[in-house]
């Protein structure tokens, strides 16, 4: 069974090897760290106490931005992604926040299509957002 919780220190070492199995430009172990302050917020997956994704988020006064998230290989496909953001919008929506937003690789179809089927809106591109390789963003709201 998939459980999700507030990310902890124990849990950084497995978020940062999701972290690099997942993308191109991976953030290193002290910027994953951030995600423990008060600044921000994240949530793992678990499954028999291994992590299976998370999910990061910044907040600023009622809005939200998803500034991380990624599902471990083995398992992409189960409904990890789906569950993370659905506790992140609970969370956020727990905590006062009405808005978020998030940027997606414009090639990333299936996160693009998770987050459409979770209600969240394409509002615009980010020219050259992305590198390694360049690559436009799509920028996703949702009002929750």
């Amino acid at each position: 069974m998939i459980t999700i919780e507030k990310m902890s220190r124990e849990h950084l070492l497995e978020v940062a090897s999701i972290e690099e199995m997942s993308f191109s430009l991976p953030w290193s172990l002290e910027s994953l760290e951030l995600m423990l302050t008060e600044q921000a917020s994240a949530l793992v997956a678990l499954e028999d106490g291994r992590v299976l994704g998370y999910v990061g988020m910044m907040c600023v006064l009622d809005e939200g931005q998803i500034i991380n998230v990624a599902v471990h290989p083995d398992a992409r496909r189960r409904g990890v992604g789906r569950s993370l953001m659905q506790a992140a919008e609970a969370y956020a929506k727990e905590r006062g926040i009405v808005f978020l937003s998030l940027e997606v690789r414009e090639s990333n179809i299936a996160a693009r299509s998770l987050y459409s089927s979770l209600g969240w809106e394409e509002q615009g591109i980010r020219k050259g957002f992305y590198s390694h390789p360049v690559e436009n963003a799509c920028v996703m709201t949702k009002s929750i």
